[in-house]
């Protein structure tokens, strides 16, 4: 997709919760109340009425079988006209990137004028399941009318069958975890544990940095939720006196024996919402808002999930910088998500490979050398946590506005996600 110049999509504002390490501040709280938050908060601080909202495009990866339309439900509960439109995306990692993209072609062709856009997770609540065979047995129970009828089937159940079935960690086609997937590309492009380590306390330097400095402290609401007694107002995923040596103490997390992958140049389970304001750029005017930013062109990907898993930047990134008429060196800033320390690490080797661009590609040329000035500047997810469907709209709003804090040009926002996909985002401000 690229932008027409003449009706740039403009990302007006954006917002986020603090994010939250798995069972700590948000132990109880379900994904679509992070979500109707975020988007309540975001709504109470600009200036025009919310009713303007015509559209509510909002995602979630863990999905809870009580709200399966999260989107809608926010709207229901964020004050929002019943009328205004609302549906859910999910792209794993990617999720709030595709809300983004749908939001953005919405809007283009004219069908609705401003948008929120975003997603939730919580991988603290989550939805608990039980064994195939207790829940054909449930279903045989609500047909059964006779109690010996009920008692027979009851009688077929055997203690194993009662434990809770807990959310699939592994992905479905390749029975692999995200974490495996890691450790293999670690081992093939030969990423040094070494390597991740110091990767992974950059980060927390960098995030621990502009923590500290208050660049974040206007794109991060505070959190309050019921009964109240608990107030979040920053990250607590970040290890704020993070020292290199810390982290070879830690054990691997995956392959036990040979592995590199550790807890702490991975990203944590986290919970959080993310979401952002947008509208063309002739309605901002109108409305006398200046944007943060405008999206220039995206690409999104799938590749192989037995090798390539999580290499979507190095698919997506190339496709996205051809449709915006740029190339790596026009970029002030590349944000790119940090599933993993060895994820990060590989991708930015393919960037600069010839062989990778010739036989994966089929391209002439390497897209290049990434600066680490303009690389992740403000730290990433290993840091700052990964709720699954919120991280691209965290990525959006923070690299957006850390490009007009740099006197504007061009960004590129980019992401691997589960299942082989990849999306990349191409950005300017003025």
């Amino acid at each position: 997709m690229k932008q027409a110049q003449a009706e740039r999509i403009a990302v007006v504002d954006g917002l986020r919760t603090p994010f939250a390490r798995q069972s700590t501040v948000y132990r109880d709280i379900p994904a679509v109340e992070l979500g109707r938050a975020v988007v309540q908060e975001l709504l109470f601080r600009q200036s025009f009425p919310a009713e303007l909202v015509d559209l509510v495009v909002f995602g979630q990866v863990i999905q809870m079988p009580a709200a399966p339309n999260i989107a809608r439900e926010i709207v229901l509960s964020t004050g929002l006209p019943v009328t205004t439109d609302a549906y859910s995306v999910t792209r794993a990692c990617a999720t709030s990137f595709q809300a983004i993209a749908n939001a953005a072609q919405a809007i283009q062709c004219g069908q609705n004028q401003i948008a929120v856009a975003g997603g939730a997770d919580s991988a603290s609540v989550l939805p608990i399941g039980v064994s195939r065979k207790l829940a054909g047995i449930l279903l045989d129970l609500s047909k059964a009318r006779k109690l010996s009828q009920k008692l027979r089937l009851l009688a077929a159940l055997r203690p194993r069958d009662l434990l809770p079935v807990a959310p699939a960690v592994a992905e479905y086609s390749t029975g692999l975890r995200m974490g495996d997937t890691a450790e293999q590309m670690a081992k093939r492009y030969h990423i040094s544990r070494q390597a991740q380590d110091a990767f992974a306390h950059q980060s927390h330097q960098a995030a621990t940095q502009a923590w500290t400095s208050d660049v974040l402290r206007d794109e991060v609401m505070t959190a309050r939720f019921p009964p109240f007694s608990q107030v979040c107002e920053e990250d607590n995923t970040l290890r704020k006196n993070s020292l290199p040596g810390s982290y070879a103490q830690l054990k691997p997390a995956f392959d036990k024996r040979h592995g590199t992958v550790t807890a702490a140049n991975s990203t944590p389970l986290t919970d959080g919402a993310a979401a952002v304001l947008m509208m063309t750029e002739a309605r901002a005017r109108e409305l006398g808002l200046t944007p943060l930013g405008f999206l220039r062109s995206y690409a999104f990907t799938g590749n192989a999930v037995q090798e390539d898993m999580l290499l979507g930047p190095s698919y997506a990134a190339p496709l996205a910088l051809d449709r915006a008429g740029l190339t790596l060196s026009d970029l002030t800033l590349i944000d790119m998500h940090e599933a993993f320390a060895a994820q990060v690490l590989t991708n930015l080797h393919c960037f600069a490979s010839e062989d990778f661009a010739r036989e994966k590609l089929n391209r002439t040329a390497a897209l290049g050398e990434v600066d680490p000035a303009r690389f992740n500047v403000l730290g990433g997810s290993i840091a700052y946590g990964h709720p699954f469907a919120a991280t691209g709209a965290r990525m959006v709003t923070q690299t957006l506005r850390e490009l007009r804090q740099r006197g504007g040009g061009f960004a590129m926002t980019t992401a691997c996600a589960a299942g082989g996909l990849g999306v990349a985002m191409i950005w300017e401000t003025e």
